[in-house]
């Protein structure tokens, strides 16, 4: 009865349950962010991330050799027009890691761990808007358990800083609104321009890290004008201009034209053209051509299996406490609008998109807070039906619907974000009709895997994008390029592949034509190839 008692108290406080869960999480990750590969995009991220501070070097400025281009790494094509409002605040802590002796990639996968625990938090506190602290928990856990959102939050320095910012700068907002509708008596202007403040410099920063930053801010304009007091709404004047310098400052892209680079970036980001080619049931797309239903299937079949039904139920109630006014609707419509707009952008301008839905990660809060008004519902209903037995039916409730999550947490690791539900099938199912291992963090295991063979030298041919293999490869393997140097693979060499936009790796699940293979849950991402 007294345990019983603590549980009840422990989870009906508002600090305990996120102060729970950010410990688990945190013993987690820091037992397993050794077991993530470098991915694709980020050595080069990375590079830009170690130049970008020559921009805001006076010795650089007062040189006489002043080249800003030098602030942007070694592919400053590629970078120049990103944002680099995370970098700029994460690469110290990155490289405090690095002299400590984590290796590069090591470092900056914890130090984007320990970022994305803010959103963590702040969720949690979104969550609370519209129910109890169990069911905030719940919610919370829910979202940041989805195996994509799990290892993304390691490998990926772009779209779940992104997701943060996004959530903090609404919820900022939010707050903002509230205060601008409700002042205090007496209260001076350079009193409500500190009010708008902070704010502002949180949208300016999500303005930063991705073009659609600005979204945040007009949903919270939305949400101001329900509180019916329109002559305050002039203090979203201030709001946008301090954001806009925001930006500008912290991005120096921007700075030789302000106005002119940021429209280029926008019309150039809006559309975000490129063809790469897409695995898409079975067959290969270029990625400005895919089909309509491919954001809708990747949502599906990615997230898992809880997700959409508790969302759907969690809408439904949502509209019946809104109609008994027993939920606030005025926040919660612009936070469905988080979701819906950008989805309905994707359905009606067809941009290219591909490596799933990770560029439209930040859309998916929106479905967890339904999730978990959906699960206060179920609570709110043991409590009242079932008292004596309420606290342990509700965890288990819990637990049920984390399960998948954990499932794959434990079957596909260090691979989570290779995960597909059961609607389709599972990872094995999928695999080879869809993309797994994208972003080629397989390379790691595969390199450690050739090392007991290597002997005293060899050749490792590697498919592409070569320089994630020469990262982990000790002196004793040579790294080349298969793209570029195909015709110089010689007999005794290794040939590693990969199952990006590679339907035809399947083939290779044959043992006696393969040396070594990555892979888990029935699916290969990487073979290595004797020849």
């Amino acid at each position: 009865m007294l345990l019983r008692q603590r549980l009840v108290a422990l989870f009906h406080s508002q600090a305990s349950p996120i102060l729970i869960l950010l410990i688990i999480n945190l013993i987690i990750g820091f037992l397993t962010f050794r077991d993530y590969g470098f991915s694709l995009d980020e050595p080069l991220y990375y590079d830009y991330a170690e130049s970008i501070g020559y921009a805001y070097s006076p010795a650089a400025w007062f040189s006489g050799d002043f080249d800003l281009t030098r602030a942007y790494g070694a592919s400053p094509a590629d970078h120049a027009n990103r944002g680099p409002a995370y970098l700029l605040l994460t690469r110290l802590p990155a490289q405090w890691l690095q002299d400590l002796g984590l290796d590069k990639a090591s470092a900056w996968h914890l130090v984007n761990f320990l970022a994305f625990q803010v959103g963590v938090y702040f969720f949690y506190r979104f969550c609370l808007r519209w129910m109890q602290p169990l069911a905030a928990f719940a919610a919370t856990a829910f979202l940041f358990s989805q195996p994509v959102v799990w290892e993304h939050a390691f490998i990926n320095p772009k779209d779940p800083p992104f997701l943060t910012f996004f959530l903090v700068t609404l919820e900022a907002g939010f707050r903002m609104a509230e205060r601008l509708a409700n002042p205090r008596p007496g209260e001076s202007g350079w009193e409500t321009l500190r009010v708008v403040l902070l704010p502002s410099i949180l949208l300016g920063l999500t303005t930063n890290l991705r073009v659609l930053g600005p979204l945040a801010g007009g949903l919270a304009g939305s949400y101001f004008l329900t509180l019916k007091r329109p002559k305050r709404i002039l203090w979203f004047l201030p709001y946008g201009l301090i954001a806009y310098l925001v930006m500008v400052i912290t991005w120096p892209y921007l700075w030789e034209n302000p106005i002119g680079k940021f429209i280029e970036v926008v019309r150039f980001m809006s559309y975000n053209p490129t063809t790469l080619r897409v695995l898409f049931y079975g067959h290969l797309y270029p990625a400005n051509e895919l089909p309509l239903r491919y954001l809708p299937a990747m949502l599906l079949f990615t997230l898992t299996e809880p997700v959409w039904p508790l969302a759907g139920l969690g809408l439904v109630v949502a509209i019946v406490r809104i109609a008994h006014r027993r939920l606030d609707w005025k926040t919660l419509l612009p936070t469905l609008g988080w979701f819906a707009i950008p989805f309905g952008y994707v359905l009606l301008r067809r941009p290219p998109m591909y490596d799933g839905f990770r560029h439209f990660l930040f859309i998916v809060p929106p479905l967890f807070v339904l999730a978990g008004i959906a699960l206060q519902a179920a609570f709110q209903w043991m409590q009242h039906v079932l008292p004596k037995g309420k606290p342990w039916l509700q965890i288990a409730l819990l637990l049920m619907v984390l399960l998948p999550s954990l499932l794959a947490a434990i079957s596909l690791h260090p691979y989570e974000y290779t995960y597909y539900n059961q609607f389709i099938g599972g990872t094995g199912q999928a695999a080879y009709r869809f993309e797994t291992d994208y972003w080629l963090t397989c390379y790691k295991d595969a390199v450690a895997q050739l090392e007991p063979f290597a002997g005293q030298g060899v050749n490792l041919f590697v498919q592409r994008e070569f320089y994630i293999a020469a990262y982990y490869a000790p002196p004793n393997i040579t790294v080349l390029d298969a793209d570029r140097l195909r015709k110089s693979i010689q007999p005794g060499d290794y040939l590693l592949m990969n199952s990006r936009a590679n339907p035809s790796l399947q083939r290779y699940r044959d043992p006696h034509q393969i040396v070594l293979r990555v892979g888990r849950g029935g699916a290969l991402f990487c073979v290595t190839q004797r020849q």
